[in-house]
């Protein structure tokens, strides 16, 4: 575990599971906290590709001409791997989870956990769809980042569609 000071110089456990949430990612866990999902996409003429991870250019064309926009939350299943161990906080006290990558129906793949599904129905190609998870809030100081700083944050999780 790892302690940090927290307010009145009482320690407090260091989270690993949330984001440092600055300007430029402030869109996307703004829209999270609302329950929608937001992608970048290219506006180049001759790309157009959707990304995720967020970033200020296209990854493929390498355009700054890029914006937000919603996804559906449709997803399918490409890969996962069933969590039984985590000492970082608070993973140890989800074990076991599954921890994946999904195809988003807007082409980009994204990191992710499956919730509500049995690890036995857990298959490639199977159809997901999007929800949001709360973490963070006032018991949590770990970091700079506004999650970090006891805000609570949303996290996009899939379950079977």
């Amino acid at each position: 575990m790892v302690a940090r000071p927290g307010p009145g110089g009482v320690a407090v456990t260091a989270r690993f599971d949330l984001p440092d949430v600055d300007e430029f990612t402030r869109p996307y866990w703004d829209a999270a906290a609302e329950g929608r999902l937001l992608l970048r996409r290219c506006r180049a003429a001759g790309c157009g590709a959707a990304h995720h991870y967020p970033r200020e250019f296209c990854p493929y064309c390498w355009s700054e001409d890029v914006l937000w926009e919603p996804a559906g939350g449709s997803a399918t299943l490409y890969t996962w791997s069933v969590v039984h161990r985590n000492d970082l906080p608070p993973f140890g006290g989800r074990v076991p989870y599954v921890a994946a990558v999904v195809d988003l129906a807007e082409g980009p793949r994204l990191m992710t956990e499956v919730v509500e599904c049995a690890e036995r129905d857990l298959r490639i190609g199977m159809p997901l769809t999007v929800g949001f998870r709360t973490e963070g809030g006032a018991e949590s100081a770990a970091g700079s980042g506004a999650a970090g700083a006891g805000k609570a944050v949303a996290v996009p999780v899939f379950r079977p569609a």
